[in-house]
Protein backbone atom coordinates (compact mmCIF):
# COMPACT_ATOMS: atom_id res chain seq x y z
CA UNK A 1 0.00 0.00 0.00
CA UNK A 2 3.21 2.30 0.54
CA UNK A 3 4.82 1.74 -2.10
CA UNK A 4 1.99 2.33 -4.29
CA UNK A 5 0.60 5.19 -2.61
CA UNK A 6 4.33 6.79 -3.13
CA UNK A 7 4.37 5.78 -6.69
CA UNK A 8 0.92 7.86 -7.01
CA UNK A 9 1.25 10.79 -4.92
CA UNK A 10 4.47 11.51 -4.62
CA UNK A 11 6.16 10.79 -8.24
CA UNK A 12 3.19 11.56 -10.08
CA UNK A 13 2.98 8.27 -11.51
CA UNK A 14 -0.40 7.38 -13.35
CA UNK A 15 -2.03 4.41 -12.32
CA UNK A 16 -1.76 2.43 -15.65
CA UNK A 17 1.85 2.78 -15.87
CA UNK A 18 2.40 1.56 -12.29
CA UNK A 19 0.35 -1.11 -13.01
CA UNK A 20 2.64 -2.10 -15.61
CA UNK A 21 5.97 -1.48 -13.55
CA UNK A 22 4.38 -3.74 -10.48
CA UNK A 23 3.05 -6.36 -12.84
CA UNK A 24 -0.39 -5.83 -10.88
CA UNK A 25 -3.67 -5.50 -12.14
CA UNK A 26 -5.59 -1.89 -12.02
CA UNK A 27 -8.17 -2.60 -10.29
CA UNK A 28 -5.65 -3.92 -7.72
CA UNK A 29 -3.93 -0.15 -7.51
CA UNK A 30 -7.30 1.29 -7.19
CA UNK A 31 -8.21 -0.99 -4.26
CA UNK A 32 -4.51 -0.41 -2.52
CA UNK A 33 -4.86 3.43 -3.21
CA UNK A 34 -8.25 3.10 -1.55
CA UNK A 35 -7.24 1.02 1.33
CA UNK A 36 -4.00 3.16 1.85
CA UNK A 37 -6.41 6.33 2.63
CA UNK A 38 -8.51 3.89 5.13
CA UNK A 39 -5.26 2.83 6.67
CA UNK A 40 -4.32 6.18 7.23
CA UNK A 41 -1.08 6.09 5.04
CA UNK A 42 -2.48 8.38 3.08
CA UNK A 43 -3.73 11.72 3.72
CA UNK A 44 -5.67 14.29 1.91
CA UNK A 45 -5.69 17.90 3.23
CA UNK A 46 -7.59 20.91 1.06
CA UNK A 47 -6.49 24.36 1.99
CA UNK A 48 -8.47 26.45 0.59
CA UNK A 49 -6.67 29.82 -0.56
CA UNK A 50 -8.60 33.09 0.60
CA UNK A 51 -11.31 34.63 -0.59
CA UNK A 52 -12.75 31.55 -1.08
CA UNK A 53 -16.02 30.54 0.92
CA UNK A 54 -16.54 26.86 -0.34
CA UNK A 55 -18.21 25.69 3.08
CA UNK A 56 -20.27 28.83 2.84
CA UNK A 57 -21.36 28.01 -0.54
CA UNK A 58 -22.05 24.32 0.49
CA UNK A 59 -24.24 25.82 3.12
CA UNK A 60 -26.81 27.90 0.69
CA UNK A 61 -26.90 24.62 -1.76
CA UNK A 62 -27.66 22.47 0.94
CA UNK A 63 -30.41 25.06 2.82
CA UNK A 64 -32.50 26.21 -0.41
CA UNK A 65 -31.39 22.78 -2.82
CA UNK A 66 -29.42 25.06 -5.13
CA UNK A 67 -27.25 23.36 -8.14
CA UNK A 68 -24.42 25.84 -7.16
CA UNK A 69 -23.87 28.67 -5.27
CA UNK A 70 -20.79 31.19 -5.64
CA UNK A 71 -19.63 33.19 -2.65
CA UNK A 72 -17.82 36.17 -3.14
CA UNK A 73 -15.59 38.72 -0.60
CA UNK A 74 -16.91 41.99 -1.30
CA UNK A 75 -16.37 45.33 0.47
CA UNK A 76 -19.83 46.56 1.63
CA UNK A 77 -20.07 49.99 -0.84
CA UNK A 78 -22.52 49.23 -3.69
CA UNK A 79 -20.29 49.64 -6.24
CA UNK A 80 -17.70 47.56 -5.31
CA UNK A 81 -20.42 45.17 -4.45
CA UNK A 82 -21.60 45.17 -7.85
CA UNK A 83 -18.06 45.70 -9.98
CA UNK A 84 -17.13 42.21 -8.03
CA UNK A 85 -20.51 40.71 -8.59
CA UNK A 86 -20.15 40.95 -12.37
CA UNK A 87 -16.48 40.01 -12.26
CA UNK A 88 -17.64 36.49 -10.72
CA UNK A 89 -20.80 36.34 -13.18
CA UNK A 90 -18.24 36.64 -15.81
CA UNK A 91 -16.47 33.92 -14.56
CA UNK A 92 -19.10 31.66 -14.42
CA UNK A 93 -20.16 32.45 -17.83
CA UNK A 94 -16.78 31.63 -19.22
CA UNK A 95 -16.50 28.02 -18.08
CA UNK A 96 -20.54 26.76 -18.27
CA UNK A 97 -21.19 28.15 -21.41
CA UNK A 98 -22.21 25.38 -24.55
CA UNK A 99 -22.09 25.93 -28.11
CA UNK A 100 -25.59 26.71 -28.80
CA UNK A 101 -26.91 27.32 -25.80
CA UNK A 102 -29.97 29.76 -25.69
CA UNK A 103 -29.34 31.89 -23.03
CA UNK A 104 -31.64 34.28 -21.54
CA UNK A 105 -30.66 37.95 -19.54
CA UNK A 106 -32.80 40.02 -18.03
CA UNK A 107 -32.55 44.14 -18.72
CA UNK A 108 -31.95 47.08 -16.48
CA UNK A 109 -29.46 45.17 -13.95
CA UNK A 110 -26.26 46.79 -13.13
CA UNK A 111 -24.84 43.46 -12.24
CA UNK A 112 -25.13 42.28 -15.65
CA UNK A 113 -24.11 45.44 -17.10
CA UNK A 114 -20.63 44.61 -14.79
CA UNK A 115 -20.63 41.10 -15.80
CA UNK A 116 -20.44 41.99 -19.42
CA UNK A 117 -17.76 44.45 -19.30
CA UNK A 118 -15.77 41.78 -17.50
CA UNK A 119 -16.17 38.99 -19.61
CA UNK A 120 -13.34 37.94 -21.77
CA UNK A 121 -14.54 37.28 -25.67
CA UNK A 122 -14.38 33.60 -26.90
CA UNK A 123 -16.76 31.29 -29.38
CA UNK A 124 -18.07 29.41 -26.17
CA UNK A 125 -21.61 30.11 -27.09
CA UNK A 126 -20.73 30.19 -31.30
CA UNK A 127 -24.15 28.54 -33.09
CA UNK A 128 -26.52 29.78 -29.91
CA UNK A 129 -28.41 32.96 -29.15
CA UNK A 130 -28.72 35.57 -26.45
CA UNK A 131 -31.97 36.37 -25.70
CA UNK A 132 -33.62 39.72 -23.61
CA UNK A 133 -36.31 37.91 -21.15
CA UNK A 134 -37.47 41.62 -20.49
CA UNK A 135 -38.37 44.56 -22.72
CA UNK A 136 -35.56 46.60 -23.24
CA UNK A 137 -36.89 50.08 -24.89
CA UNK A 138 -36.65 52.92 -22.67
CA UNK A 139 -35.72 56.46 -22.36
CA UNK A 140 -33.53 57.44 -24.66
CA UNK A 141 -30.04 58.18 -22.09
CA UNK A 142 -30.32 54.73 -20.69
CA UNK A 143 -31.87 52.47 -23.67
CA UNK A 144 -27.96 51.41 -24.88
CA UNK A 145 -27.73 49.84 -21.33
CA UNK A 146 -30.17 47.03 -22.16
CA UNK A 147 -29.26 46.27 -25.87
CA UNK A 148 -25.55 47.07 -24.64
CA UNK A 149 -26.22 43.23 -22.39
CA UNK A 150 -27.57 41.17 -25.08
CA UNK A 151 -25.86 42.67 -28.40
CA UNK A 152 -22.06 42.91 -26.27
CA UNK A 153 -22.69 39.53 -24.44
CA UNK A 154 -23.88 37.61 -27.91
CA UNK A 155 -20.59 39.25 -29.89
CA UNK A 156 -17.98 38.27 -26.87
CA UNK A 157 -19.41 34.57 -27.02
CA UNK A 158 -19.99 34.09 -30.36
CA UNK A 159 -24.06 33.98 -30.49
CA UNK A 160 -26.61 36.02 -32.10
CA UNK A 161 -28.82 38.42 -30.54
CA UNK A 162 -32.16 38.25 -30.00
CA UNK A 163 -33.50 41.71 -28.60
CA UNK A 164 -37.29 42.18 -27.03
CA UNK A 165 -37.87 45.77 -28.83
CA UNK A 166 -40.58 46.61 -26.33
CA UNK A 167 -40.69 48.44 -23.10
CA UNK A 168 -40.74 46.25 -19.67
CA UNK A 169 -43.03 48.04 -18.47
CA UNK A 170 -46.08 49.43 -20.68
CA UNK A 171 -49.37 51.99 -19.35
CA UNK A 172 -51.76 49.90 -19.83
CA UNK A 173 -52.94 46.17 -20.12
CA UNK A 174 -54.30 47.42 -23.70
CA UNK A 175 -51.04 48.67 -24.98
CA UNK A 176 -48.78 44.86 -23.84
CA UNK A 177 -51.77 43.11 -25.97
CA UNK A 178 -51.13 45.01 -28.55
CA UNK A 179 -47.57 45.12 -28.58
CA UNK A 180 -47.27 41.58 -27.89
CA UNK A 181 -48.77 40.56 -31.04
CA UNK A 182 -46.07 42.72 -33.08
CA UNK A 183 -43.72 40.29 -34.56
CA UNK A 184 -40.41 41.85 -33.23
CA UNK A 185 -41.73 41.17 -29.73
CA UNK A 186 -42.96 37.72 -30.61
CA UNK A 187 -39.71 37.06 -32.01
CA UNK A 188 -37.57 37.00 -28.56
CA UNK A 189 -40.69 35.94 -26.67
CA UNK A 190 -41.25 33.10 -28.59
CA UNK A 191 -37.85 31.83 -27.66
CA UNK A 192 -38.33 31.95 -23.54
CA UNK A 193 -39.51 27.96 -23.85
CA UNK A 194 -36.21 27.09 -25.41
CA UNK A 195 -33.82 29.16 -23.32
CA UNK A 196 -31.96 26.92 -21.14
CA UNK A 197 -29.43 29.30 -19.11
CA UNK A 198 -30.82 32.54 -17.74
CA UNK A 199 -29.25 35.34 -16.09
CA UNK A 200 -31.05 37.72 -14.21
CA UNK A 201 -30.94 40.76 -11.40
CA UNK A 202 -32.59 40.37 -8.48
CA UNK A 203 -34.83 43.76 -7.36
CA UNK A 204 -35.85 45.34 -3.78
CA UNK A 205 -39.00 47.36 -3.46
CA UNK A 206 -36.57 50.22 -4.10
CA UNK A 207 -35.93 50.44 -7.67
CA UNK A 208 -32.25 50.83 -8.98
CA UNK A 209 -31.61 54.46 -10.37
CA UNK A 210 -30.52 52.85 -13.47
CA UNK A 211 -34.19 51.12 -13.55
CA UNK A 212 -36.14 54.62 -13.05
CA UNK A 213 -34.05 56.41 -15.25
CA UNK A 214 -35.03 53.58 -18.22
CA UNK A 215 -38.50 54.35 -17.83
CA UNK A 216 -39.51 51.08 -16.70
CA UNK A 217 -39.87 51.26 -12.74
CA UNK A 218 -43.80 51.25 -11.41
CA UNK A 219 -44.53 54.92 -9.66
CA UNK A 220 -44.13 55.13 -6.16
CA UNK A 221 -47.77 54.72 -5.30
CA UNK A 222 -48.09 51.52 -7.40
CA UNK A 223 -44.74 50.30 -5.42
CA UNK A 224 -46.92 50.35 -2.08
CA UNK A 225 -49.44 49.11 -3.72
CA UNK A 226 -47.36 45.98 -4.39
CA UNK A 227 -45.73 46.09 -0.96
CA UNK A 228 -49.40 46.07 0.69
CA UNK A 229 -50.03 42.81 -0.92
CA UNK A 230 -46.70 41.47 0.36
CA UNK A 231 -44.43 41.72 -2.10
CA UNK A 232 -40.74 42.29 -1.45
CA UNK A 233 -38.54 41.86 -4.57
CA UNK A 234 -38.77 40.99 -7.91
CA UNK A 235 -37.65 39.41 -10.67
CA UNK A 236 -38.08 40.72 -14.22
CA UNK A 237 -40.35 42.93 -12.90
CA UNK A 238 -42.29 40.07 -11.58
CA UNK A 239 -42.80 40.62 -8.24
CA UNK A 240 -43.65 37.97 -5.39
CA UNK A 241 -43.89 37.83 -1.46
CA UNK A 242 -41.54 36.96 1.65
CA UNK A 243 -42.10 33.61 0.50
CA UNK A 244 -41.67 33.40 -2.91
CA UNK A 245 -45.36 33.35 -3.80
CA UNK A 246 -46.21 35.62 -7.02
CA UNK A 247 -48.00 38.84 -6.27
CA UNK A 248 -51.36 38.67 -8.02
CA UNK A 249 -51.90 42.40 -9.13
CA UNK A 250 -53.57 44.30 -12.09
CA UNK A 251 -50.06 45.82 -12.38
CA UNK A 252 -48.51 42.85 -13.94
CA UNK A 253 -50.48 42.87 -16.28
CA UNK A 254 -48.27 45.61 -17.99
CA UNK A 255 -45.03 43.74 -17.98
CA UNK A 256 -43.71 42.47 -21.05
CA UNK A 257 -41.32 40.00 -20.19
CA UNK A 258 -40.65 36.06 -19.36
CA UNK A 259 -43.15 34.96 -16.34
CA UNK A 260 -42.50 33.36 -12.91
CA UNK A 261 -43.73 30.26 -14.05
CA UNK A 262 -42.10 29.92 -16.86
CA UNK A 263 -38.46 30.81 -15.66
CA UNK A 264 -38.43 27.73 -13.28
CA UNK A 265 -38.76 25.69 -16.51
CA UNK A 266 -35.24 26.62 -17.84
CA UNK A 267 -32.88 24.12 -16.68
CA UNK A 268 -30.29 26.63 -15.06
CA UNK A 269 -31.34 30.21 -13.77
CA UNK A 270 -28.53 32.24 -12.27
CA UNK A 271 -29.23 35.41 -9.88
CA UNK A 272 -26.67 37.73 -9.40
CA UNK A 273 -27.23 39.84 -6.59
CA UNK A 274 -25.95 40.96 -2.74
CA UNK A 275 -26.29 43.63 -0.13
CA UNK A 276 -28.00 44.21 3.13
CA UNK A 277 -31.09 45.96 1.08
CA UNK A 278 -31.27 42.91 -1.20
CA UNK A 279 -31.66 39.77 1.78
CA UNK A 280 -35.50 39.66 1.58
CA UNK A 281 -35.91 40.15 -1.89
CA UNK A 282 -33.07 37.13 -2.56
CA UNK A 283 -34.52 35.20 0.28
CA UNK A 284 -38.16 34.94 -0.85
CA UNK A 285 -36.56 34.17 -4.62
CA UNK A 286 -35.05 30.93 -2.73
CA UNK A 287 -37.91 30.29 -1.24
CA UNK A 288 -40.12 30.52 -4.17
CA UNK A 289 -37.47 28.64 -6.06
CA UNK A 290 -36.83 31.18 -8.85
CA UNK A 291 -33.24 30.51 -9.74
CA UNK A 292 -31.80 27.67 -8.77
CA UNK A 293 -28.02 29.51 -9.26
CA UNK A 294 -26.73 31.94 -6.69
CA UNK A 295 -23.97 34.35 -6.95
CA UNK A 296 -23.50 36.98 -4.11
CA UNK A 297 -21.21 38.24 -1.21
CA UNK A 298 -20.39 36.33 1.92
CA UNK A 299 -22.21 39.12 4.06
CA UNK A 300 -25.61 38.37 2.30
CA UNK A 301 -24.80 34.57 2.04
CA UNK A 302 -24.54 34.68 6.07
CA UNK A 303 -27.77 37.02 6.27
CA UNK A 304 -29.22 34.40 4.05
CA UNK A 305 -28.67 30.97 5.72
CA UNK A 306 -29.35 33.02 9.26
CA UNK A 307 -33.09 34.38 7.90
CA UNK A 308 -34.02 31.23 6.39
CA UNK A 309 -37.02 29.07 8.25
CA UNK A 310 -35.73 26.58 10.07
CA UNK A 311 -38.47 23.97 9.03
CA UNK A 312 -38.17 24.96 5.04
CA UNK A 313 -37.37 22.30 2.72
CA UNK A 314 -36.47 22.61 -0.71
CA UNK A 315 -38.98 20.95 -3.31
CA UNK A 316 -41.62 20.92 -0.92
CA UNK A 317 -44.57 23.07 -0.93
CA UNK A 318 -44.95 25.72 2.30
CA UNK A 319 -47.74 27.04 4.00
CA UNK A 320 -47.35 30.65 4.83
Amino acid sequence: MAKVARMYYDQGIRQKEITERLSIHQSTVSRLLRRAREANIVRISITTPPGIFAELEDALEKKFGLKEAVVIDSRTDEDHLVRDLGAAAAFFLETTVKPGSIIGISSWSRGLLAMVETLRSTDSGRGGKVVQILGGVGAAMTQYHATQLAQRLASLIGATPVLLQAPGVVGSAEAKRVLVRDVSVRQAADLFDQVDLALVGIGSMEPSKLLVSSGNAFSPQERIELREQGAVGDICLRFYDHAGKPIKSALQNRVIGIELEALKRIDRVVGIAGGPGKISAILGALLGQHLNILITDRQTAESLIEAAPARWQPGIAQRG
